[in-house]
């Protein structure tokens, strides 16, 4: 958990640094800034942790069905990495927003309101709750089954409202 604050933490700093360089450099009339500045926007979408959501599913049903080597193995080589790209991701996006918050954009912050960051949410409880699903055989089963609804639903559905 603590790991998972500093990587946010630190993440959000660069970014949005990076993005206040960005409007700076655009606001005092260099191309440039305008081409970084369009570079960040593109990263920064809720609806990136859909196919993020769906690989982390397919892996937690791997390590809730596999041994506990492979699961292990799956955890550290596959999970976590998913894991760790969500939340720079998450990190990013909300860098992205302050800094346009902090130059005048008022309305920066309901860029954070969009509903599937849900994905991003769930893809990092899930990460936090596998050791505890893993320990009971009905905790599994149930595991199981909602991470293989989940991954389906996530490559099948567009989720477009």
């Amino acid at each position: 958990m603590n790991r998972t604050i500093s990587t946010f933490l630190t993440l959000l700093v660069m970014t949005a640094a990076l993005t206040a360089l960005s409007i700076a450099l655009t606001q005092k009339g260099y191309g440039f800034g305008t081409l970084g500045l369009g570079r960040l926007d593109g990263l920064a979408g809720a609806a990136t942790f859909v196919p993020l959501a769906a690989l982390y599913a397919l892996a937690g049903v791997l390590m809730v069905i596999l041994p506990l080597r492979a699961a292990g193995w799956v955890h550290a080589n596959g999970a976590t990495p998913l894991f760790l790209a969500s939340v720079l991701l998450l990190a990013s996006i909300v860098g992205v927003q302050l800094a346009r918050l902090a130059f005048g954009d008022r309305s920066a912050l309901l860029g954070l309101a969009d509903w599937q960051f849900v994905f991003a949410a769930g893809i990092v409880a899930a990460h936090l709750a596998i050791d505890t699903l893993r320990r009971n055989v009905l905790l599994r089963t149930i595991a199981f089954a909602a991470f293989v609804a989940a991954s389906l639903a996530c490559l099948y559905w567009t989720f477009r409202f």
